[in-house]
């Protein structure tokens, strides 16, 4: 489980139905459970998106048993990172940047 930053502002736009549809466009499917958004992709068996708060997304996964080749697995965590950012309104060189301030400050 991640919990993920959300930039100010942009709640509003996976808020409702919002993170439902953008999962449904990423990954070709999903479900609501609940407060949460769950999907399926490639060598992720589940992935289950969750609005914690306007500024927290948490993203939480399950990988498929079994063999997994590379370009799956490429395929899949880019596909993720496509999601999580359209989520969140920050990329991955600005996630990496946010998740290292907090580990410094110790909030990790």
């Amino acid at each position: 489980m991640v919990d993920y930053d959300i930039k100010k502002g942009w709640a509003g736009k996976i808020e409702g139905e919002g993170l439902e549809k953008l999962m449904m466009e990423t990954f070709g499917n999903a479900e609501r459970r609940g407060s949460a958004v769950v999907s399926g992709y490639g060598v992720l068996q589940k992935i289950e998106a969750e609005m914690t708060s306007k500024l927290i997304l948490r993203v939480e996964t399950t990988n498929i048993s079994g063999p997994m080749t590379d370009d799956d697995i490429l395929d899949t965590k880019r596909k993720l990172n496509v999601f999580v950012e359209a989520a969140t309104g920050f990329d991955v060189k600005a996630r990496k940047k946010r998740a290292q301030d907090k580990a410094k400050k110790g909030l990790l």
